[in-house]
């Protein structure tokens, strides 16, 4: 985007005082400060004050759903368009990556203090960094050949580019962050083992695994995870085929316009509530009808038909009712408003759930929910071991997800200087 553009973009900022979209972001950026910079044309020091508590600016500037944080807190919103906050963050990240702006380093101690991360995904990214800065060695274990995690087994290249994931990857790894690839928590190495070579132990490998719905037919052939399909990308073949994507968040968006882009014939996005309760960026949704995918709301999936593989739905209508004690309209069937669709693929995206396989044998305590037990400290159950991110039941955006793993960095650092 041209200089000229942004600067109108920022100029638009009211230099808000009490900061809303502050407030609004998970991340706690100080927006109207670094958009002040930009008006200023003081790039370096916008990326500065970005840097105070991101290190993931070009990346949460394209996929953060900002309407829904920053953006929906902005007091130009209230009666006109809310400030581009987006579009101005990823144009300081992008500044940043072509000019070489380092992040910096908040000491230049070494501490004599090891620790391990679990996962090279935004929290694991992000606790990492802040432990650099703070002096700390700092090793990464991925399970992949390269890190990112769901930034790069989760969100399609056409919201993401390849390139953008790897120079601010490079930024985070120029802290002298040390990277161990090709390791699998479980397989190549043991938490025990980590416990006897680190002083900390940060886990964060997210939370990647679909949740089911419990509804006949789910066992059939042709029934996919979308956490699944975006992470593997081993898709069947869609050619001329009617594919339903079940749920209404960002893993919902991204299926369905993935499918829709490999040749299927209809993809339709069945969700129960009303499009204003979806979470996904309203964006992602425009785009995705402008790609041609029909959205079904108020409307849910009770039974997946078929002999051995997928070839109808059975769903229901509802409507929203504002029950006795909830905050909220919540859905509620529809009698006899059942039909049938002819479908080839489902795909569930309803949620994610950590592998269980891998958390049960960890010997850390569990939420009922089976998401990694952690106190305000971000403290396991197991001596010297935190967690953070979509792990510990974390809001399941990119920002929260950062947060947790700045946060929690915070709090390994008051651990190891005790």
């Amino acid at each position: 985007m041209e200089n000229l553009e942004i600067s109108k973009k920022a100029d638009y900022c009211l230099s808000c005082i009490k900061k809303p979209c502050k407030l609004g972001c998970p991340l706690e950026n100080d927006i109207t400060e670094f958009i002040m910079h930009v008006k200023n044309k003081e790039y370096k020091k916008a990326y500065e004050t970005l840097c105070e508590t991101t290190v993931l600016q070009p990346i949460c500037g394209r996929i953060c759903p900002h309407k829904k944080q920053c953006e929906g807190s902005c007091i130009r919103g209230i009666k006109s368009q809310s400030v581009s906050i987006g579009e101005i963050e990823a144009f300081v990240g992008d500044i940043a990556i072509k000019e070489n702006y380092k992040i910096e380093k908040f000491t230049n101690e070494k501490k004599d203090k090891k620790v391990a991360i679990i996962g090279g995904g935004p929290s694991g990214l992000s606790c990492s960094a802040w432990l650099a800065r703070c002096g700390y060695e700092v090793t990464i274990y991925e399970k992949y050949e390269k890190l990112g995690g769901i930034l790069r087994h989760g969100i399609p290249r056409f919201r993401l580019e390849e390139q953008i994931i790897d120079a601010t990857i490079s930024k985070i790894l120029a802290l002298g962050i040390q990277v161990q690839y090709n390791k699998e928590l479980g397989k190549d190495y043991s938490l025990e083992e980590l416990q006897k070579k680190y002083d900390a132990i940060f886990l964060g490998f997210g939370a990647n695994m679909s949740s089911k719905m419990g509804i006949q037919g789910e066992e059939l052939n042709g029934v996919y995870g979308g956490n699944e399909l975006l992470e593997h990308a081993n898709h069947p073949d869609y050619i001329n085929k009617k594919v339903a994507i079940i749920g209404g968040g960002n893993v919902a968006m991204d299926t369905a316009r993935t499918i829709k882009k490999k040749g299927a014939k209809e993809v339709y996005v069945i969700y129960r509530r009303a499009r204003k309760q979806m979470p996904a960026e309203d964006k992602e949704v425009q785009d995705a009808e402008s790609e041609g995918i029909e959205f079904l709301f108020q409307n849910n999936i009770v039974k997946i038909l078929g002999d051995k593989k997928v070839e109808k739905i059975e769903c229901i209508k509802t409507e929203l009712v504002k029950k006795e004690g909830e905050t909220r309209e919540v859905p509620q069937d529809i009698e006899n408003s059942n039909y049938i669709l002819d479908i080839d693929y489902v795909v569930m995206a309803v949620g994610s759930k950590p592998e269980e396989n891998l958390v049960n044998n960890l010997g850390i305590e569990l939420t009922k929910k089976g998401y990694i037990q952690v106190n305000e400290k971000y403290m396991t159950s197991k001596e010297k071991v935190f967690a953070g991110g979509d792990l510990s039941g974390a809001k399941a955006t990119v920002a929260w997800a950062s947060r947790s793993g700045r946060e929690a960095a915070k709090q390994i650092v008051k651990f190891l200087e005790v």
